[in-house]
């Protein structure tokens, strides 16, 4: 069964930057085809809606970047080692939540939160 690690986060002054990690262990080669082909971030903050961050999917395409993020993170995928990153840079305030990584068989699973997920990472901006 497919569980994910989650690494980095932390707290950091608006300007600055963190690097989140995210490692998918007990991925089996059908999980490469569905449950993992795409894996990505969602946030979500106190009181306030879920958000899809970033997502990347194997096999090509463009990845996802939210509007809210772009230009400002980026998202990498290693599919050999099945692991993630999501480099944040010039953090604002508003991205202060709880960020969880997230897999599955598309983009809306992935955001939607409703294939494998993680159990989030703090992330907290001040400014």
């Amino acid at each position: 069964q497919v569980h994910l690690v989650e690494s980095g986060g932390g707290s950091v002054q608006a300007g600055g930057s963190l690097r989140l990690s995210c490692a998918a262990a007990g991925v089996t080669s059908l999980d490469l085809l569905l449950n993992v082909k795409c894996m990505g971030w969602f946030r979500q903050a106190p009181g306030q809606e879920r958000e899809g961050v970033a997502v990347i999917c194997t096999g090509g395409g463009v990845p996802y970047v939210a509007d809210s993020v772009k230009g400002r993170f980026t998202i990498s995928r290693d599919s050999v080692k099945n692991t993630a990153s999501l480099q944040m840079d010039s953090l604002k305030s508003e991205d202060t939540a709880m960020y969880y990584c997230a897999t599955g068989t598309d983009l809306s699973t992935v955001v939607g939160g409703t294939g494998v997920r993680g159990q989030g990472i703090q992330v907290t901006v001040a400014s």
